[in-house]
């Protein structure tokens, strides 16, 4: 499991834009990025920083980076789902956003029972959601066409779960996801297009890069 123990808000000031690592919280006043003398780079030089030239190879790095701190990736795991994306037939930078998706901590963020990517995990990691009726404790679990992830039963009454239905009920989920909003079961009607993945990246730069 991937734990991200610097500040995350470096990893947004890096990248220059939002990448929601804090939840909620990166979408009031209180985000770094709202604070117009943090939106330069982290660290004593980072005014410098942009004011240089970024070069082809800085472009695509900055993609890279940014898609791996996203889905909270270690640089191993992310260097997988880019070979079995180029391995697969298709377009690979589309496939790479749909392996991503499809994962099983970002589909429960999707659906809103976790304000971030990184609490998505770690209830998945606690056992809060079953797959085709059986729990999974995986957050790389890849979810296919077909398949329901629900809640268990034990945990529909803690204190998250409590906080979390309110946010489910409110939620739209992405178009290649269904949500039966008596159970709370969520159905996988298809893999998502790149039209229906609202990820802000440039996947061609990063394809790009491992092209190297």
């Amino acid at each position: 499991m991937s734990v991200i123990w610097q500040s995350k808000c470096r990893f947004c000031r890096r990248a220059g834009v939002k990448l929601f690592l804090k939840g909620d919280r990166c979408s009031t006043r209180k985000c770094s990025m709202e604070k117009e003398w943090r939106k330069k780079p982290p660290g004593q030089h980072g005014g410098d920083a942009m004011r240089k030239k970024i070069t082809e190879y800085g472009e695509q790095l900055i993609e890279k980076q940014k898609l791996k701190r996203i889905y909270q990736l270690r640089e191993d795991q992310f260097e997988r789902y880019v070979a079995e994306a180029t391995r697969r037939r298709g377009v690979t930078g589309e496939n790479l956003l749909q392996l991503l998706e499809m994962r099983l901590d970002n589909t429960v963020y999707r659906l809103g029972w976790a304000s971030s990517r990184g609490q998505a995990r770690q209830l998945v990691g606690h056992r809060f959601f079953t797959v085709n009726g059986r729990r999974v404790n995986i957050p790389s679990y890849q979810l296919k066409p077909g398949d329901v992830v629900g809640l268990h039963e034990s945990k529909r009454e803690t204190v998250h779960t409590k906080e979390a239905v309110g946010r489910v009920a409110t939620t739209n989920p992405p178009a290649w996801l269904t949500l039966e909003t008596q159970t709370y079961d969520a159905k996988v009607v298809k893999v998502p297009t790149r039209d229906e993945i609202d990820t802000l990246i440039n996947e061609q730069l990063i394809v790009e890069f491992y092209s190297r």
